[in-house]
């Protein structure tokens, strides 16, 4: 059974129920992590608060030190790191290798911030009297991961938390823990201060409500379901504790009359088909104008025909691996049959499969899905998009905004008017232009609605685990 992290030591679970996790391509049991109980929740973050205050005493460098050498840990182990998350998250290994890498760069991005967070110097209308406004670290952070990119996620929360002064409290997801023991076992070489990094293994119901209500907590950050962070949301409140949520997505493409189809089809496809369908940054409707759209769905329809799934440890290539679990593809199987009883046209796909104790869902296209149907409003989280004609770039619009979700959208036009008018016209946190839904990590990924508050890389985002305090100065 794997261990917690407390106070810079692994700590044995002792009396926990076991969880067992499963290799989503085989369902073999991989590992077990323990239902951590309340106490061992406390005891984190009592280990968190008690290293804060001496962490943050540390200049911004001394801490950025301490990032690089753990970036530098993860490259010397980039292919073992891979392959633990290949095995217990079900993705394809060259994206698994790619967001190690990620991961490494994001660290090392975020302690090249160290001489680059500022306060200001605000005018005064006193005489003599200089008013500061600085930046302090919020105290101890509570980290509650996803399992679909759960290395990188590690340090989205790690990283720009324990550059500016925090101590950290993570709860990976019980999903997929392997890759967390993996970070913290490379971590513990790096003579990070004991309780400055904390892991503790469990469910949502006991490990996550235990750190979302604590009054030791002073921010929880969470990536995960809207229905999650409604409940993270509640479990705060009783405390006032800061949230950051990434939450879920529903991304609108539009495509244009004048779009290049050579683009558009390839970088959806791969919206539909990255980490198997489990994105919640990438297009999961399209739009397209009416005098395109026979071209462009024949050509989609062909290009998601041509795709292979399977184990992507195997022996054989594929370009989709296994949803995670069952539950998951069932779901998804019955989002499709729903459309299709409400009178959508299925034009490819459509299928659960089970193979090999994996299971996988068929790429799928669909045609004729109301725009207040499941389709369209509801997060698939699989490979499947759903196809609506429009009349024009307005229709597009209005229709693209008529949902809770408001964490990315794109548009595939020449059109610089069109750029324009969606760029000011969609109420999203993102909009790409003629390219694949992915974020940049010097930006800031943040949604509207209901996917989610604050948000996370680059500058806005490191600033978001800081807190302000103003000093009135008198001479």
């Amino acid at each position: 059974m794997l261990a917690n992290y407390i106070d810079g030591r692994f700590v044995p679970a002792s009396g926990a129920a076991a969880i067992p996790v499963l290799n989503p391509a085989r369902g073999t049991v991989i590992a077990e992590i323990p239902d951590s109980s309340r106490g061992v929740v406390d005891e984190a973050i009592g280990a968190a608060r008690r290293a804060q205050a001496g962490w943050g005493a540390h200049t911004n460098g001394e801490r950025a030190a301490y990032l690089k050498r753990i970036a530098a840990k993860l490259r010397d182990n980039h292919e073992a790191l891979a392959r633990t998350l290949s095995e217990e998250v079900g993705k394809l290994l060259d994206l698994a290798r790619a967001e190690v890498s990620t991961t490494a760069n994001f660290i090392d991005y975020m302690a090249e911030w160290a001489l680059r967070i500022e306060g200001e110097i605000v005018p005064s209308d006193r005489r003599g009297e200089t008013i500061l406004m600085l930046r302090k670290p919020m105290g101890v952070i509570g980290g509650i991961l996803p399992w679909n990119f759960p290395f990188f996620l590690i340090a989205r929360k790690m990283a720009p938390a324990l550059l500016t002064g925090n101590t950290i409290v993570i709860k990976p997801s019980e999903e997929t823990p392997g890759n967390a023991d993996f970070f913290a076992r490379l971590l513990d070489e790096c003579d990070l201060p004991p309780g400055v990094f904390n892991i503790v293994h469990g469910t949502g119901k006991t490990v996550g409500e235990a750190i979302s209500s604590h009054k030791g907590i002073d921010m929880v950050s969470f990536t995960g379901s809207v229905p999650t962070g409604i409940e993270i949301m509640k479990q705060a409140a009783a405390n006032v504790t800061k949230v950051n949520l990434e939450l879920g997505g529903k991304a609108p493409a539009i495509v244009m009359d004048d779009a290049d189809l050579d683009i558009a089809i390839p970088a959806i496809r791969i919206s539909r088909i990255l980490n198997n369908g489990q994105v919640c940054n990438c297009a999961e409707r399209v739009y397209v104008q009416r005098g395109i759209a026979d071209e462009f769905t024949d050509r989609f329809v062909a290009a998601m025909e041509q795709l292979s799934f399977g184990d992507p440890l195997g022996n054989a290539a594929v370009d989709m691996g296994p949803l995670i679990h069952e539950k998951a593809a069932k779901r998804v199987a019955g989002m499709v049959e729903a459309a299709m009883a409400e009178g959508a046209t299925l034009l490819t796909g459509g299928a659960h499969r089970e193979v090999g104790g994996g299971h996988y869902f068929e790429p799928t296209v669909l045609t004729g899905c109301a725009q207040s149907s499941d389709m369209i409003q509801k997060e698939i989280f699989g490979p499947v998009l759903p196809i609506h004609v429009v009349d024009d770039l307005d229709e597009a619009i209005a229709k693209s905004n008529d949902s809770d979700f408001g964490l990315t959208s794109s548009i595939y036009t020449k059109s610089l008017s069109n750029i324009l008018k969606a760029t000011a016209d969609l109420n999203f946190g993102e909009t790409y232009v003629n390219r694949e839904n992915m974020e940049a990590m010097q930006g800031f990924h943040a949604g509207m609605r209901k996917s989610g508050i604050g948000g996370a890389d680059g500058k806005h985002g490191l600033l978001e685990y800081t807190q302000t305090q103003m000093v009135y100065l008198q001479n």
